[in-house]
C-alpha cells in the first residue's frame, strides 16, 4: 500500500460518499494505523479513535441531527482493513424534543467491523456540580519536546500534538507508581476542537498499562464509551488545545480497563471515556 507524502486530515477522512441504499461510505487511510510509523500501516489496524469519530459523524450527517452529541458507545467487532471503504448505515432508534437515540452499523466487504449507539440532546438550565473540575498545568510551561516520537510512535499520532506534564512514560516509565499519563493535546492541523475531535483524542494515546513494564502486553479494544459533558468552544479549547488524563483502572483476568478525562483550558470538564481492552494470547503460550 503506497501513501502520499502528506497525511490526510481528519476532516478529509470524514468526507463520506453517499451509497445507493442510503448509507455512507468512507475509506480508512493507512495514516490512521495504530501500527508503528517505522512499519507499513498494514502491520497495524485502523485506529479506534478514528472509527469512533466516523461513527459519530455518520450518524450526525446521515440522520441530519442537529442536537449535541452527549454519549457515544462503540463496540469493535472485528478489525477493519486498509484499502477498502467502510460502509456506515445509521438509523434513528427514537426521536424526541429532549433526547434522541441513534445507532450505526459499519461493515466492510459484507463483514461487520463495528457498531455504535449514540445519545443526543439539548442542554437545559439547571443547577450544576462539576466534581471533575481541575485547573490544568499551564501549556506554555511544558516542554514542546515532551511528545510521542521515534520509530515506535503509531501512525495516528502524526495527527496530534502532545505536551506532556511528566512523560511520555511508555515502556516502563510508570513502573512502581500509578499508570497515569497527563498531557495537553490538539489535532496537528490545528482544527477547532469539536465532538469528532474529542472522539479522536480520547483514544489518541498508548494504553496506560503500557507504562508499567518494558514488555507491554498486546491488547485490542473491544468497547469504548465517550460522554461529552459540554461542547468545547474557542474559549475553553483555545487553538484546539485541551488537557487530558489517561488512567488505568484495572488489569487482570485477560482484560484491562482504563479511562480518560478531557478538560478545557479553564478547567471545565469537557468529556470522559472508558475503554475495555482484551489482552491477546502471547506467542507460544
Amino acid at each position: 500500500m503506497t501513501e502520499p507524502q502528506t497525511p490526510v486530515s481528519l476532516d478529509a477522512a470524514l468526507d463520506f460518499r453517499a451509497l445507493d441504499d442510503g448509507g455512507l461510505s468512507a475509506p480508512v487511510p493507512g495514516y490512521f494505523s495504530n501500527g508503528p510509523s517505522s512499519l507499513a500501516p498494514e502491520k497495524g489496524f485502523p485506529f479506534g479513535g478514528l472509527l469512533a469519530a466516523l461513527c459519530a459523524q455518520s450518524m450526525r450527517q446521515g440522520l441530519a441531527l442537529t442536537a449535541p452529541l452527549r454519549t457515544l458507545s462503540v463496540q469493535y467487532l472485528s478489525a477493519a482493513v486498509f484499502g477498502e471503504a467502510v460502509a456506515f448505515r445509521p438509523r434513528l432508534l427514537r426521536g424526541g424534543r429532549n433526547v434522541i437515540y441513534a445507532a450505526v452499523e459499519a461493515e466492510q466487504d459484507g463483514r461487520m467491523t463495528h457498531h455504535a449507539t449514540a445519545t443526543y440532546g439539548l442542554d437545559g438550565a439547571a443547577p450544576s456540580v462539576e466534581p471533575l473540575h481541575e485547573p490544568p498545568p499551564p501549556l506554555d510551561h511544558l516542554d514542546a519536546r515532551a511528545t510521542i516520537g521515534g520509530p515506535m510512535a503509531p501512525h495516528f499520532a502524526r495527527h496530534v500534538e502532545y505536551r506532556f506534564e511528566n512523560g511520555p512514560n511508555i515502556l516502563g516509565g510508570n513502573e512502581g507508581r500509578p499508570a497515569v499519563e497527563r498531557t495537553w493535546m490538539r489535532m496537528a492541523d490545528r482544527r477547532p476542537l469539536d465532538e469528532v475531535g474529542l472522539c479522536y483524542l480520547l483514544d489518541a494515546l498508548y494504553p496506560p498499562a503500557w507504562t508499567l513494564s518494558k514488555l507491554p502486553s498486546a491488547m485490542t479494544t473491544v468497547d469504548l464509551r465517550i460522554d461529552i459533558l459540554t461542547d468545547p468552544t474557542p474559549q475553553t479549547a483555545p487553538d484546539g488545545w485541551a488537557f487530558f488524563e489517561f488512567r488505568m483502572l484495572d488489569l487482570g483476568r485477560g482484560w484491562t480497563v482504563d479511562e480518560a478525562v478531557a478538560w478545557g483550558a479553564d478547567g471545565t470538564p469537557l468529556a470522559l471515556a472508558r475503554q475495555r481492552r482484551k489482552l491477546l494470547p502471547q506467542r507460544g503460550a
